[in-house]
């Protein structure tokens, strides 16, 4: 809203005072020079005429106060232009105050050294022209006897010229002269005494006239600028109100500045004018210098009040100026905390989450203490925006209507929130206590499970056994009163504000558990109480048989009677303790049972600790996780924190952090909350792992940027701004301890998984975790595999084209090259080169590893690339004689040929078996794109054929197979030579290559198309082709084009070789 500035009334009734007119009183007052109704002239615009002194007011006085106008003798007056005579009349006329103007002026013509005939036209001259009223006109006539005669006779004769409506008077003297006027009230030249300087009069009058013109100007200046004050609009902004305001106040101490100088100048004049009485005490001075004195003191009081007019409207103008900033800083100040307080009220509204867990409350009630800690300074300003509000009424600020509602409107906004946030807190501490009487009952229970599962079943079927179990159940028993829920409506109703659908489920479930653990123990009890009840058994005594019924073949009929009721008797007495012994038994059984339940309790505990330790580091990580994110990731772009960041750290956030954000955003709105729903079934959090695994993946791109983040942190790691955040975090670790989190929690999930799976072995989600746990190690894998990948140097091409990375690791090389020279080859074959060897889907590339200097990522070793082999043209032997470790890859049919040595027969197992996939999936991809044409027919298993079959036939078409192999694009020679066995050249058979006796069934012929035999121990030994050694080999291809008495074979058969026999036929 627009609002007027200080009202210019009271400047206005100043400036509009009534003025006297000439004749209101005896002299002028202080704005007389200035409001005239008609300007008069000024000395400065007349200043050349008036310096000719044909005429001047000297400031005498005639005997009734008329003032005196002398015109010397001047002997050009007839000379002078009628309207400069006119000018300096009018002005000498206009010097005398209005009451002394008012009596008639005296004018003494001096004509004693002229001639009769200028004196007449002299005096008739001047009296045609004067402007003003006469009282007498006084003529010293001219003194020369011939003149002074002349005069008498013609001013006699002339008398009628000279009548005017004053008396003229000729005198013939200067005595005479003082009949009329006083010596005092004359010149010098005139014979008075009075002191008068034409020149100093001229320069008097010209400074005070322009004394008060400047004057006038001030106070015109002040009047416009006060009218313009007056209807400025106060701005609606602050930064334009400090804008007029500022403008105002530079207008008002220039108008200052110019009122200064004014007064400067009327002190000046003031003290010229006193200047001759100063000098001399004695010296008298005139009417007209008193005259000029009390003008020039006049314009000077009145130009104090015209000054203190203003400053007084100036206080009130720049009173309600400031008033205006402060209540335009107010407004602002109200909207913006308005808005924060706004939005933080939204935010705690949108806070509805009790908290599943007692970690989650922890967490949420320490969200909300940091909420609280960073929005107090926004209630702090709310409040103190307030207080401003109030002290700028009690300062009676002009805007009190528009300010009072806006500090009750802050003040509200301030309980209100501060409410809230003690309600959410109270929510929270409720939850807390219900959460922990959970967390300690769910303790209790599995206390209580545990120790029943602890209790040795054998051990208990003792009395003293039995009794001491049943001492301990007692005791744990008695802690049920504070640990245990007492009732469950009351925990409904005590609870009620926070029970939610999730949070009532849940209560339910652990009272129900508690109600199940009791009876367990209630049934645990009763069992230990008939043991513990049990008497001791005495030994029951059997009377024997007796001997002469043993030694008598033939027992009278009486002695048989009293055997037969002799055994009877035995036969009860010995019935009786069978049947304790059976009871006994019976009992056993159902202890065992029992132990079998209290042991799958025992592991269903030890999976709750798995499941609790695997959610409480979660949850931990995820905090973590976002405290650097918000403690260090943000606060690189805040402004505030900008001046700490070194040059080298600018622009350098992602480097830093790699992808941490999308890890956490992962973790904490995707994973945390699905391993939550499994704390109930511990079990079954394998499908977690599972159904998320593809998004485990970006672990793998965190770890690849850890060695660029772990050396900018070595670079950086001195920056004032990394300290200062440590600082606000209070944490004990620098910021690469939690740069290292990732990597440990992803290495952290595998040891978790085998725990889980450890004691789930029998459960139904055993499989999920046993295939979770695989793909974790894979994913280990990856990200090992790809750190090394990253390292390769010297590499031209690009590596994502060779196909996903299979294995690396390091081995001892060895290379026998055919075309090489020779010394060469011996000299490879005895010294062994060490290569760390990447195997791809499409390729096998061979690096020389170098260690580098450094610490931590920087020490890890970098590959210079050195050559590689493409698969389609790769072919193994498995075994190489005399070394388990060894085999072999060759490439161009044998025309390159490296012996590799792993460090372990495991990992050559490994490196064997995955070049093998490689190699059977490529032949698989080939077999599929030539569409079983003739490449199927020329290389699949030979089998014995009809007498009347040619075995050159045979072979020629083999070889013109293989030449059709070199031209067709399809047929791929790798993916033939990697995969088949090849027909001897004469036909003898199937050779089997490298044969080894530890493991005929693996020795597959892995042989390349082009050469006949592959086999290490054959080239060493400069044997030709060897027949098939007895053993088991698997069919590769489909041979069903046989005859009657052919064996039709198909691909993955087994078949057994017994004897190759002649012809190549088996």
């Amino acid at each position: 809203m627009a609002e007027k500035g200080t009202s210019w009334g009271a400047m206005r009734r100043f400036w509009s005072l009534p003025r006297k007119r000439r004749g209101a009183s005896g002299r002028h007052k202080p704005d007389e020079i200035m409001h005239q109704d008609i300007v008069p002239l000024c000395a400065a615009d007349i200043q050349e005429q008036l310096k000719k002194r044909f005429a001047y007011l000297s400031g005498g006085r005639g005997q009734d106060g008329s003032p005196v106008i002398t015109f010397p003798d001047y002997p050009a007056f007839s000379e002078i232009p009628d309207k400069e005579f006119q000018n300096v009349m009018t002005y000498l006329t206009s010097i005398p105050s209005l009451q002394d103007a008012g009596i008639g002026f005296i004018l003494v013509i001096d004509r004693r050294q002229d001639k009769w005939t200028s004196v007449k036209a002299s005096v008739l001259r001047i009296a045609a022209s004067f402007p003003a009223n006469l009282q007498l006109v006084l003529v010293l006539r001219p003194t020369g006897f011939f003149q002074r005669t002349l005069s008498d006779l013609a001013f006699k004769f002339n008398r009628d010229d000279f009548k005017m409506k004053v008396p003229v008077m000729m005198l013939s003297s200067v005595p005479e002269l003082h009949g009329y006027i006083d010596k005092s009230q004359l010149t010098e030249d005139l014979g008075g005494t009075l002191d008068y300087c034409h020149s100093r009069w001229l320069c008097h009058r010209t400074a005070i006239e322009s004394f008060a013109l400047m004057v006038k100007q001030t106070a015109q200046m002040l009047q416009a600028f006060g009218t313009e004050l007056a209807e400025t609009e106060l701005p609606n902004d602050v930064q334009s109100t400090s804008s007029v305001l500022s403008t105002h106040t530079e207008k008002k101490d220039k108008a200052k500045e110019d009122l200064q100088l004014a007064r400067k100048e009327g002190n000046s004049i003031l003290e010229s004018l006193r200047e001759p009485l100063a000098e001399s005490t004695a010296h008298s001075v005139n009417q007209d210098q008193l005259d000029n004195q009390a003008t020039v003191q006049r314009l000077l009081a009145q130009l104090n009040e015209t000054e203190a007019a203003f400053d007084e409207f100036w206080a009130k103008h720049q009173q309600k100026l400031e008033q205006c900033l402060q209540l335009r800083h107010f407004e602002q100040g109200f909207r913006e905390v308005k808005t924060t307080l706004d939005t933080m009220s939204h935010k705690i509204a949108t806070f509805t989450d009790v908290g599943n867990s007692l970690a989650h409350v922890q967490h949420l009630l320490k969200d909300l203490a940091s909420f609280e800690e960073k929005s107090s300074v926004a209630v702090d300003r709310a409040r103190a925006l307030s207080l401003e509000g109030q002290q700028l009424i009690e300062n009676k600020h002009y805007a009190v209507d528009s300010i009072h509602p806006k500090c009750e409107e802050l003040q509200h906004l301030c309980d209100h929130f501060t409410a809230e946030i003690s309600r959410r807190r109270g929510l929270l501490s409720k939850s807390l206590e219900l959460h922990s009487l959970l967390e300690t009952s769910m303790k209790w229970c599995d206390e209580g499970i545990f120790l029943l599962a602890s209790q040795p079943v054998d051990k208990c079927q003792s009395q003293d056994g039995a009794e001491a179990a049943l001492q301990e159940i007692e005791k744990f028993l008695e802690t049920g009163a504070e640990n245990k829920i007492q009732e469950l409506n009351k925990i409904y109703k005590e609870y009620e504000c926070i029970l939610n659908q999730d949070l009532l489920e849940h209560v339910q479930k652990v009272f129900q558990k508690q109600e199940s653990m009791q009876e367990m123990f209630h049934r645990r009890q009763a069992s230990l109480k008939k043991l513990a009840a049990k008497q001791t058994r005495p030994v029951q005594p059997v009377a024997p048989r007796p001997e002469a019924l043993t030694k008598s073949p033939c027992p009278s009929p009486g002695s048989w009677r009293g055997s037969e009721n002799s055994s009877s008797e035995g036969s009860a007495l010995r019935r009786g303790p069978y049947r304790r012994a059976k009871s006994e038994m019976s009992e056993t059984r159902q202890g065992r049972a029992s132990s079998t339940g209290d042991e799958e309790e025992s592991l269903a505990i030890l999976r709750r600790h798995v499941m609790n330790e695997l959610l409480d580091t979660e949850r931990a990580y995820v905090e973590e996780l976002l405290c650097v994110l918000e403690g260090y990731a943000a606060e690189m772009d805040n402004p505030l924190m900008a001046h700490l960041i070194s040059a080298g750290l600018q622009n350098k956030k992602n480097i830093l952090f790699g992808n941490m954000e999308e890890i956490y955003h992962f973790h904490n709105r995707i994973f945390l909350r699905e391993l939550e729903s499994c704390i109930d079934c511990p079990e079954l959090v394998g499908r977690c792992f599972l159904e998320r695994m593809e998004e485990f993946q970006i672990y793998e791109k965190y770890c690849q940027n850890k060695p660029r983040s772990e050396s900018l942190w070595r670079q950086c790691s001195d920056c004032p701004f990394f300290q200062e955040c440590q600082k606000k975090l209070d944490h004990k670790l620098s910021l690469d301890s939690y740069l290292l989190k990732p990597v440990q929690r992803i290495t952290k999930y595998q040891l978790l998984l085998k725990e889980m799976l450890k004691y789930s072995k029998n459960c139904e989600g055993a499989e999920d975790l046993q295939e979770a746990l695989s793909s974790i190690l894979g994913i280990l894998k990856a990200v090992n595999d790809s750190m090394h990948l990253i390292a390769i140097t010297g590499y031209d091409g690009n590596l994502g084209d060779l196909g996903k990375l299979l294995m690396q690791g390091s081995f001892s090389v060895w290379t026998d090259h055919k075309k090489g020279h020779t010394k060469v080859k011996e000299l490879a074959r005895f010294k062994p080169m060490q290569r760390h060897l990447f195997l791809h889907e499409k390729a096998v590339l061979f690096c020389k590893k170098r260690e580098e200097n450094g610490e931590g990522y920087e020490k890890a070793p970098s590959y210079s690339y050195k050559q590689s082999l493409n698969m389609t043209a790769v072919g193994i032997t498995e075994n190489v004689k005399g070394d388990a470790k060894k085999f072999e890859i060759w490439y161009n049919a044998r025309e390159e040929v490296y012996i590799i040595q792993a460090p372990t027969p495991e990992i050559k197992a490994a490196w064997v078996s995955e070049i093998r996939k490689v190699l059977t999936s490529q032949l698989q991809a080939c077999r599929e794109a030539s569409q079983h044409r003739a490449l199927e027919q020329s290389h699949s298993l030979p089998l014995p054929t009809p007498s009347n079959t040619s075995p050159s036939k045979g072979n020629t078409r083999n070889v013109k197979k293989s030449e059709e192999r070199k031209t067709d694009p399809l047929s791929l020679e790798g993916y033939v030579s990697s995969s088949l066995p090849k027909p001897p050249e004469k036909g003898k058979g199937w050779s089997k290559t490298s044969h080894s006796l530890e493991a005929p069934e693996e020795d597959g012929g892995w042989s390349s198309a082009e050469e006949l035999v592959n086999s290490s121990d054959a080239e060493e030994d400069g044997v030709g082709p060897k027949k098939l050694v007895p053993g088991k080999y698997t069919v590769v291809m489909d041979d069903e084009k046989g005859g009657l008495d052919t064996l039709a074979v198909r691909s993955g058969d087994m078949v057994e070789v017994v004897e190759e026999g002649a012809e190549g036929l088996w």
